[in-house]
């Protein structure tokens, strides 16, 4: 199977969202490590993913330190920073991806991706940025298909953009929506033991009434949304002075 996997990225591959930066953060790339650890005892794993990067930072900085690791797996999830971004060049941010992803599976890796799911179904503030994100999503998959990359389709499953899996930021998924994506990624690597059922649609619920609904988007806008909006005109990011959470090829603990 895989010996060494190496995940580079932002936030969601750092694991925000799944634990705190007081007990540990965990997140999908570390639940999909322990599915490949089970299947060898040899395995290591890597996550050079530092949150708020914006995909010119992740080639910049994390590529290098991925390719002299030599793994045989890698993902390479970075971007959503970029479309959310007011100056955002799609050209830019499609060959920076491009040319990791390339180099990566030039180097012998076998390299996963994603999709993004609709914003507009998770936060209704950030509908405008939908078709960026819808191109985005394309220009994924054509790099993909060009250098043989494996692509979870987050967009095509209405489950991924289902809140319930998502943190009260709306940015992060939440510790089940990191157990999806992990398992989404085992079951486009063909894992054994993976299947379908990430895709799958959660069961029904009634949807809450006018009075929440506003209520939650006033307090979701006070407590995430300004603050984001703030770091971006003041030019700070989530990330400033962080590092990667295990730099070196390491067997899970």
């Amino acid at each position: 199977m895989y010996a060494k996997y190496v995940a580079i990225g932002d936030s969601q591959t750092e694991g925000v969202g799944d634990g705190d930066d007081r007990s540990g953060l965990r997140g999908w790339a570390d639940r999909l490590a322990e599915q490949l650890a089970a299947l060898d005892p040899g395995f290591r794993y890597a996550n050079l993913a530092v949150r708020g990067k914006l995909i010119g930072e992740v080639r910049a900085e994390q590529l290098e330190p991925a390719l002299a690791l030599a793994p045989d797996l890698a993902t390479v999830v970075a971007g959503l920073n970029d479309v959310l971004r007011s100056h955002y060049d799609g050209d830019a941010v499609a060959a920076q991806l491009d040319e990791m992803i390339g180099a990566l599976a030039g180097a012998g890796a076998r390299v996963a991706t994603v999709t993004y799911p609709d914003i507009g179904e998770i936060a209704p503030i950030a509908r405008r940025w939908q078709p960026r994100l819808t191109e985005f999503n394309a220009r994924v998959r054509e790099i993909a298909a060009k250098h043989g990359a494996v692509v979870v389709e987050a967009d095509r499953h209405p489950v991924c953009a289902d809140r319930r899996i998502w943190s009260t930021d709306r940015l992060h998924l939440n510790p089940s929506g990191h157990a999806l994506l992990a398992n989404g990624f085992a079951h486009a690597l063909e894992l054994p033991g993976s299947d379908d059922g990430w895709s799958r649609p959660l069961p029904e619920r009634r949807a809450p009434g006018l009075l929440k609904t506003v209520a939650d988007e006033i307090r979701w806008a006070a407590v995430f949304l300004a603050p984001w909006l703030w770091r971006r005109i003041t030019g700070r990011s989530s990330g400033d002075g962080r590092t990667a959470k295990r730099p070196r090829l390491q067997p899970l603990s």
